[in-house]
């Protein structure tokens, strides 16, 4: 039971600042394009109760952390309004990238505090136990998820809005089209084919791979930084 209020006490916070800083990315990003209706409904803020949703960011990840499953979730989405951009075609694929490279920066970032404190904590792949070196872990590898996570080429996920951007305009109202069956589709992938053909292995074969490579550049970063 303490091992997992404390697994609660790291992940609650890293998936509250990873989630919330990649939708206020999002509205960011949109203002400075044309398209102001973040701001005019108060989007644009860090206070987590503007952007919570009490499923998708706490109990789902929560929920799948404690299950030893990736963890993923989802905020209340910034509005973003393709018409009001000044440049709809474009402007949806840079709002789109903001908040999956928000994550980054934010897994960079903590990179590097990571190596500028490893004299305080250990070194940063160090396997003694370490409450601040497991909350740098859990924060950087949240980021990095979330991150890939929303860059699949998937409706409604960033990586869906990219590939509309890309595709000749034709192909693009195609694509669009399968915008409502997106999710259900992911989690059946994600969630009921590993449930029911457990020997199928896909989250360790496509999903944990990906993760744990740009997580091993990151670590190597804050090596870097520490002088290992």
């Amino acid at each position: 039971m303490t091992e997992t209020i404390l697994l609660a006490a790291i992940l609650i916070p890293c998936l509250i600042v990873a989630i919330v800083f990649h939708e206020v990315a999002h509205g960011w990003v949109a203002l400075m394009l044309g398209d102001p209706t973040a701001k005019e409904q108060r989007r644009l803020s860090l206070n987590p109760l503007r952007h919570v949703d009490p499923v998708g960011t706490l109990l789902l990840p929560g929920g799948l952390a404690l299950a030893g499953l990736p963890v993923f979730g989802w905020a209340k989405p910034v509005p973003v309004i393709k018409q009001r951009l000044d440049n709809p075609r474009f402007g949806m694929m840079a709002v789109a990238a903001a908040g999956p490279g928000t994550n980054f920066l934010l897994a960079l970032a903590a990179a590097i505090l990571l190596g500028l404190w490893s004299p305080l904590i250990g070194p940063p792949n160090s396997e003694e136990p370490n409450l601040l070196l497991m909350a740098f872990t859990y924060f950087i590898g949240i980021n990095v998820f979330l991150a890939l996570f929303n860059l699949l080429p998937v409706p409604p996920f960033d990586g869906s809005h990219i590939v509309e951007g890309l595709l000749p305009r034709s192909a693009a109202r195609a694509y669009e089209k399968l915008r409502p069956f997106g999710m259900i589709l992911l989690f059946g992938l994600l969630l009921v084919v590993p449930y029911v053909f457990p020997q199928a292995n896909i989250i360790e074969r496509f999903v944990l791979p990906p993760v744990e490579w740009v997580m091993g550049i990151y670590f190597s970063v804050a090596d870097f930084v520490a002088g290992y």
